[in-house]
């Protein structure tokens, strides 16, 4: 039945591992275990008070991170974000769906959470046969005001994007800062406006935000005013792909610019649309990037390698008559932690370039 405990063995009898069936499913088996033991709410609470025990390490200072990162930290189709005393999950497997109230119990006893919410509407679900849900699981209250590196974010945990705010490219937008001082900066796919705050708090003269969502506009505008950094930041809703044809065509030119787009491909069958996507965005933001600029650029979708996200980007270089140098090149955030032997869990690729 879907979602049943199975174990998994070699055609020799072998034991492999246990864990989480689907007849249905693209992955049949979801392991839990390695080893043969049961899986049980004491197994999930070890699980989840050793990823606790790690995001102390990387944030000690702070009560916003991603708390559990599905198969990265051995819990597959689980995700937790904290944001302060406000947690949201998201299941995306039948098996770990049935022990969402067991989660929630465990939460409520290791961490004393103000309120925990679900975040529920992925289409990962229907491939599970699993209906899209939000709502509360516990408590009442889904807004907070969260802290990370200086810059504050209010936040509702039920309608920002994802489980409420994007956490992996935390680290990203603080390296951004060395690069921005006295410059122009456009933050294209801005969401929150992450990016454009960070730029904001590290002296840069001028920041203008470009996302297609009015209520991430909404969102960045209340947070540039929060942080006073309002009379530096415009926000603006608009195409991105428009904006940047329509930049070039009025002689625009940016110190900065930043790309964050969302994941342009969710299967293999989509990847060639979503390589032009990338280039077009890339090439066209080279163009309007003044000599010796600075292009902050990312990939989100795992079906874009590092090579081909790097080849998209020199293959840009030339189509924009551009030279470039990479400054940096990073992945998501360490609360985000990778598993080297699922290459889907290295998903995000972020590099700097110096525009030439």
């Amino acid at each position: 039945m879907v979602g049943d405990v199975v174990d998994v063995r070699r055609i020799d009898g072998k034991f492999i591992g246990r864990g989480f069936y689907h007849p249905h499913s693209l992955i049949t088996v979801r392991l839990v275990t390695r080893i043969d033991e049961e899986i049980t709410p004491a197994l999930f609470t070890q699980r989840i008070s050793s990823a606790l025990s790690l995001r102390k390490k990387i944030y000690p200072a702070s009560n916003t991170y991603r708390l559990v990162h599905g198969e990265s930290d051995f819990l597959p189709g689980l995700i937790i974000d904290r944001f302060n005393k406000l947690f949201s999950i998201q299941t995306f497997s039948a098996g770990i769906d049935q022990w969402l109230d067991q989660i929630v119990k465990i939460l409520i006893g290791m961490l004393q959470p103000q309120a925990i919410v679900e975040r529920n509407e992925s289409a990962l679900r229907t491939l599970e046969e699993l209906p899209a849900r939000a709502g509360m699981l516990y408590g009442a209250e889904s807004s907070t005001t969260i802290d990370i590196d200086g810059i504050k974010y209010a936040i509702d945990v039920l309608e920002g994007q994802k489980t409420g705010f994007y956490l992996d490219q935390r680290e990203n937008r603080k390296s951004l800062r060395k690069y921005t001082e006295g410059s122009t900066v456009l933050d294209c796919f801005c969401n929150d406006g992450g990016f454009a705050l960070n730029a904001a708090a590290a002296g840069a003269s001028n920041i203008e935000g470009v996302d297609s969502s009015d209520s991430a506009i909404t969102r960045a505008r209340m947070n540039a005013e929060t942080n006073g950094f309002s009379t530096r930041c415009t926000f603006h809703i608009d195409n991105v792909f428009e904006a940047l044809r329509n930049f070039i065509d009025q002689g625009r030119s940016f110190g900065v610019v930043v790309l964050d787009p969302p994941s342009f491909t969710k299967s293999r069958k989509t990847v060639n649309t979503a390589k032009r996507g990338y280039a077009e965005i890339n090439t066209n933001a080279m163009k309007i990037l003044s000599q010796g600029g600075i292009l902050a650029t990312s990939s989100c979708s795992h079906h874009i390698t590092e090579e081909t996200f790097m080849d998209i980007i020199k293959e840009s270089a030339v189509a924009a008559g551009r030279q470039i140098q990479l400054l940096e090149w990073h992945g998501a955030a360490p609360d985000h932690p990778v598993l080297p032997a699922m290459p889907e869990t290295q998903y995000l690729k972020f590099g700097i370039f110096r525009i030439l």
